[in-house]
């Protein structure tokens, strides 16, 4: 059995999902007149969590139950507008099914809610080669903080540092860096300069193999 472990991020590393977030918030913040840049979504929206996008962008301190209202909207934005899109960054499904054949354990570990994770999980059906599944809600501190990585690698019954995990953004690097995992940087959003340094880099799936994945963890 092998005692190693792979785990992923979602936007931006199962799917490329953040043009399809970046145009919920727009649709979001036009209907409320709310000012946005393009380098704002950059450095603002991609990898962060719903509570700090919605604070950075309204410009002012929101309750728990505002932030829960205003998600709610906009992630059912996102789904409609997702939902005939699904596809998933080219090469994934193999790569999957080549680390799950080879014992790899395997885990998701978004900040997105789950109702948007169960949307692409019923679409592209790879739950079942999951040992564990996370989203917002099984977690109270969100990336960069470690705990969505801690509880996964707790899931695995596999140690942090024989974890490797698969992330685009630059809260996310460090949340698994933050966890003592091994990262992969998926370039779909991000350049290399602009995330903090991964052990290796893909631009999707056709760039990585399970013997590299092996050498990474070695």
């Amino acid at each position: 059995m092998n005692h190693r472990a792979v785990i992923f991020d979602m936007d931006g590393v199962i799917c490329h999902t953040n043009p399809y977030h970046a145009e919920a918030f727009r649709q979001f913040f036009d209907k409320r007149s709310i000012p946005y840049t393009e380098q704002e979504f950059v450095d603002h929206m991609y990898g962060k969590h719903n509570s700090y996008i919605m604070k950075y962008f309204l410009k002012r301190e929101l309750s728990d139950e505002e932030v829960s209202v205003l998600e709610d909207e906009k992630e059912l934005l996102f789904r409609m507008i997702y939902a005939d899109h699904i596809d998933p960054i080219p090469g994934f499904l193999a790569f999957l099914s080549n680390l799950k054949s080879t014992g790899y354990k395997t885990g998701v570990a978004t900040s997105a809610p789950y109702l948007n994770l169960e949307l692409i999980l019923n679409k592209l059906a790879f739950a079942p080669q999951m040992e564990s599944i996370l989203s917002s809600e099984d977690v109270k501190l969100h990336k960069p903080n470690p705990e969505v990585y801690l509880k996964s690698a707790e899931n695995l019954q596999v140690p942090p540092a024989h974890c490797l995990v698969f992330e685009d953004s630059f809260s996310g690097v460090t949340a698994a860096i933050n966890a003592g995992m091994k990262v992969v940087g998926v370039l779909s959003s991000h350049s290399k300069e602009e995330l903090p340094p991964c052990d290796h880099y893909i631009r999707d799936y056709y760039d990585i193999d399970v013997d590299t994945v092996d050498r990474l963890l070695a």
